[in-house]
């Protein structure tokens, strides 16, 4: 038997589809059955007072409206310090950096602080944020953990597309007579918008559904937070505690259930503005 006619090029290459087409498929049924089971079973809870009434009794009864303003302050709080430092780290490697030695040490830094547990960053948060600089526990100090959380992302992405933008976009600019920051501000970021939103979203995303993370920073309180000083309950958080402290498995499911839905509304309305912006861009 000829085994080289058997595997042929033409062969290995069909098997390597059929395995790329099952894994892809898998990953959906995957994603598909843990969301379904999750909705399916959370669903029955919410309703407008779930959304927006205050928990009674430890979140045995009630709503979850005060975890969502909490949720919103500390997302909004990490992202409006995460993006412009990791874009602005990622435009300073693409466009300035010339030392080989401190690129390597900066990205070598990012992939380290990326990959770093999420209950680090809370214990971290807890004495530097809480404690050492006095913020106590509150939303901001919640906020500036989840900003640590989401940098490296923002900043690895945001490099990886500064970097892929064509030189021929900075050479025409250079050409007809724009500096060196115009063409960074008027030609890479809105060439690079796009893939940076893509590595915010990411980020973000991220950090609204740790719990870990903001369990040691934030609090624990069930009002709802009027200042970024006061202590919240992320819905993460609130979703640990009624899981594990057996409070109410229904309304855990329904804290889920919402937690997902806001995750999948961010994501895909970014896609969408995404798409448009690059039609736009292009002429289309």
């Amino acid at each position: 038997m000829n085994f080289r006619r058997l595997w042929s090029p033409k062969t290995s290459q069909k098997i390597m589809n059929v395995v790329f087409v099952l894994s892809g498929i898998v990953t959906l049924l995957i994603l598909i059955i843990i969301l379904g089971y999750v909705i399916i079973r959370g669903l029955p809870a919410i309703n407008l007072e779930f959304l927006f009434t205050s928990p009674l009794e430890s979140g045995k009864e009630g709503g979850i409206f005060p975890m969502i303003i909490s949720s919103l302050y500390v997302t909004i709080i990490a992202a409006l310090i995460a993006t412009p430092l990791g874009v602005g780290a990622a435009i300073y490697m693409s466009e300035y950096a010339k030392n080989q030695k401190l690129i390597k040490f900066i990205r070598f830094g990012a992939e380290t602080l990326a990959s770093i547990p999420s209950i680090i960053f809370g214990l971290f948060g807890l004495a530097f944020f809480v404690v050492f600089m006095g913020i106590g526990w509150s939303i901001l100090s919640g906020g500036l953990v989840l900003a640590l959380m989401a940098l490296p992302t923002i900043f690895q992405v945001s490099e990886v597309t500064l970097s892929s933008i064509p030189s021929s976009y900075k050479e025409g600019s250079y050409g007809l007579g724009a500096t060196k920051l115009q063409t960074i501000f008027n030609v890479v970021l809105p060439a690079a918008i796009p893939g940076i939103i893509t590595g915010v979203i990411l980020a973000i995303t991220r950090a609204i559904s740790e719990a870990a993370a903001v369990m040691y920073a934030v609090g624990s309180s069930l009002a709802i937070p009027i200042s970024l000083f006061d202590p919240g309950r992320p819905l993460p958080l609130h979703l640990y505690i009624l899981a594990t402290e057996g409070i109410s498995l229904e309304n855990a499911y329904g804290t889920a259930a919402v937690l997902i839905i806001i995750v999948l509304i961010l994501t895909v309305s970014t896609n969408i503005l995404v798409e448009n912006y690059q039609k736009k861009i292009m002429g289309k």
